[in-house]
This record gives C-alpha cells, sequence and structure tokens, in this order.
C-alpha cells in the first residue's frame, strides 16, 4: 500500500489524532507485531502501520478537516439518500450493490449498545467488557486452568445470530461518544482466564480460543494479529509493586513462546491494563506476530488482593471521536476495500485504547451487520 499525504491526513483528522494513534502503536516501546489497522472512520482505506506510517488511499483533507466535511455530508444527506450506489469491494459481497440488495432482503442486523466508560489513567486503555448498560457488563474469566472461549450468546456481547450459509461482515456503524478525541478499539473478545491473585507460583492455562486458530497466514482465521492484554477485574489491586514473569503461549505457529516481562502497577485501579502507560496489548517474543493462546501465567509478587484476568482478543478497528455529543455515520462499505468479516459466534466487545482524560466516556449507538451470500 502506498504512503497517505501527511499534511492532508492532518488536516482531516488533527495533529493530536495523528499523535494519539502513532502513539497506540508505539505501545509504550513494544510497537504492533501484527498486520496494518484500519482506521473506520477515515474515509477511503486508510491502515496504520506497526511504524505509526499511514498508507492506502486518502482523497480528502484537501481543503476540510473532518468536521467541516461531516457538516457538509449532513446537509447533502437527504438529496443523495435515494441515490444508487456502485463500486466493487473485497468484503465477501459481489459489488456494493450487491451488499445494499443483501440488506434491502433483511440480511442485516442492527446490534445497539451503550457503554458508560470507567473512569481512567492518562495514557493507559481501559476495557469497556464489565460496564453497562447495553450489553449488561460481563464478568471475569473462569479459574485456570481452562478460562472462558467468549462467544457471542453472552450476556455482556451485543447478540447477533449466525448466518445459515456464508459469511457475516461490518458494513456500518452510528455512535456517539461524549469526550472528545476518545478512540474505542473494537475487537472480537476470545479468551479470558482468571489469575489467582497472592500467589508467586506459575499458573498453567490449558483452554482454547475457538475462532482465530489457524497457523495458515493466508487463512481468515489466521492466528496473527492475536493480540494479549491485562486485565484488571472489579477489585483494585493491593498497593505492590510486581511484574508479570515468566508467561508464556503458543504463536502463530504452534510454538511455544515466552512474554517479554511486563510491568504491572501498583495500586491498579478497576477496569485499566495492569501494563505500562502507552499500551493496550503485551509485546510478544521477538518474530512473533499472534497469540493462539496462553499456556501459563506467573506475577513476580504475592499481590495480596485484586483481580486479573490475561485475555486474547483480535481487533476489527479503531474509531476515534473528533465531535462529541454527535452520532457519528461510520460506514465501512462504500468508503473501504473490505468490510470486516465477523465470524461466527464472535464475541464482539471494545476498549478505550491510550485514553487522553480521567474521566468517563458515554458511548452510545449501533453496529450494523450484514450477511454476504454464499
Amino acid at each position: 500500500m502506498k504512503p497517505i499525504h501527511a499534511g492532508r491526513l492532518e488536516r482531516w483528522l488533527g495533529a493530536e489524532r495523528i499523535a494519539h494513534l502513532q502513539a497506540c502503536m508505539a505501545n509504550g516501546g513494544s510497537r504492533w507485531y501484527g498486520r496494518p489497522i484500519n482506521l473506520v472512520d477515515v474515509p477511503g482505506s486508510v491502515w496504520i502501520t506497526a511504524d505509526g506510517d499511514f498508507v492506502g488511499k486518502f482523497y480528502r483533507g484537501h481543503f476540510l478537516s473532518a468536521v467541516d466535511e461531516f457538516m457538509s455530508r449532513a446537509n447533502r444527506f437527504l438529496r443523495v439518500a435515494g441515490q444508487p450506489q456502485y463500486g466493487y469491494c473485497n468484503a465477501g459481497f459481489a459489488s456494493i450493490s450487491d451488499a445494499l440488495s443483501r440488506a434491502s432482503q433483511g440480511y442485516s442486523q442492527r446490534l445497539q449498545f451503550a457503554k458508560v466508560g470507567p473512569t481512567g489513567v492518562v495514557g493507559a486503555t481501559s476495557t469497556l467488557w464489565r460496564v453497562g448498560p447495553q450489553p449488561v457488563a460481563g464478568g471475569a474469566g473462569a479459574a485456570a486452568p481452562t478460562g472462558t472461549s467468549h462467544v457471542s450468546s453472552e450476556a455482556a456481547s451485543p447478540t447477533f445470530t449466525n448466518p445459515a450459509s456464508g459469511t457475516m461482515h461490518l458494513v456500518g456503524a452510528d455512535v456517539s461518544a461524549s469526550v472528545i478525541n476518545n478512540s474505542l478499539l473494537v475487537y472480537d473478545r476470545l479468551f479470558s482466564v482468571a489469575k489467582t491473585m497472592a500467589s508467586v507460583a506459575t499458573e498453567a492455562v490449558t483452554g482454547v480460543p475457538t475462532r482465530y486458530q489457524s497457523t495458515t497466514a493466508t487463512d481468515p482465521d489466521y492466528i496473527g494479529d492475536n493480540f494479549g492484554f491485562i486485565e484488571v477485574g472489579g477489585t483494585a489491586l493491593a498497593a505492590t509493586a510486581h511484574n508479570w514473569t515468566v508467561c508464556t503461549y503458543t504463536d502463530q505457529a504452534g510454538a511455544a513462546s515466552t512474554l517479554p516481562s511486563v510491568a504491572g502497577n501498583s495500586s491498579a485501579i478497576v477496569d485499566r491494563f495492569d501494563q505500562p502507560l502507552q499500551q493496550w496489548f503485551v509485546p510478544l517474543e521477538s518474530g512473533d506476530v499472534g497469540i493462539k493462546a496462553w499456556t501459563q501465567m506467573q506475577c513476580s509478587a504475592s499481590v495480596a488482593t485484586g483481580a486479573i484476568n490475561f485475555c486474547i482478543g483480535h481487533p476489527i478497528g479503531f474509531m476515534s471521536f473528533p465531535v462529541i455529543n454527535s452520532m457519528l455515520p461510520f460506514d465501512w462499505l462504500t468508503n473501504r476495500d473490505q468490510a470486516p468479516r465477523i465470524f461466527d459466534n464472535a464475541c464482539l466487545a471494545f476498549m478505550e485504547p491510550l485514553k487522553p482524560a480521567t474521566g468517563t466516556c458515554t458511548y452510545t449507538g449501533r453496529i450494523v451487520l450484514t450477511n454476504a451470500a454464499p
């Protein structure tokens, strides 16, 4: 993919958001190890690489910012709403017209959600898994060694019906946020396991996810891009300095690997990631690009109280909010090369990577899925 004109993208997004997204990929010095991640709220086909470079196709930003364009498009919407759309997308649909036809025939599902995020720490990442009100708050993973392989039928995930045939794709969303420049990462929550606290012993993990388990790089369910994160649950950690070491996992090739030591946070508050600032995923062993499964957890110190989950997710895309308290339309079909695949039984979830402010943020909206024909 070709580099994108930096000046036009900065005019569109703003320098602050550019810096925030690049900080997400830098991840506090242990940069993202997977493939480029799509910016689902930017028109064209814009991706950010592990180095923080922006690549793909982007034709905006010559004169207008995203806010200016949003107002302009809102004014034009009624005039063009009835006009047909033409084009092609590599998303399981034969064309954009095919996708619109499938939607008009009743093959779409609309998943509403409302999340009131937790109080956070500037530069830290917060999970929205345990907050409601819709869907309701989720709970901790099962205890080791089995843990929990998450599925869409769980009450904490926006529930959808698996297609009888064909594949399901994320084609759109309408979402508002109450805090400016906050970001959401939409991801498939694959697995979590509760760590025993007040212990320095190694703890084996045998449970494995049920999605994204292929070791073949060209398969849709390839392990690559699966990321790990260490999530504080419903009880804050005691004031004890600690690291997460030695923790092990199976990598994208099915080989045994060891996680580099991850510095935890004394007195970490609920719902934040127990990782250094500027991190939303844990760094992997050199050369690895994804986690198939956790195999061992260990803490360097006995933290007397608290709740910790070792989790695995698969990224779907970032959403960022340059405008607050406005329902922003995210077009993931006509403005992109591909609508992200949503696997059967996917457990859709959200996190706030690298929060720009400590306050809570309310997100309200809906996600639109459409079933592509086989």
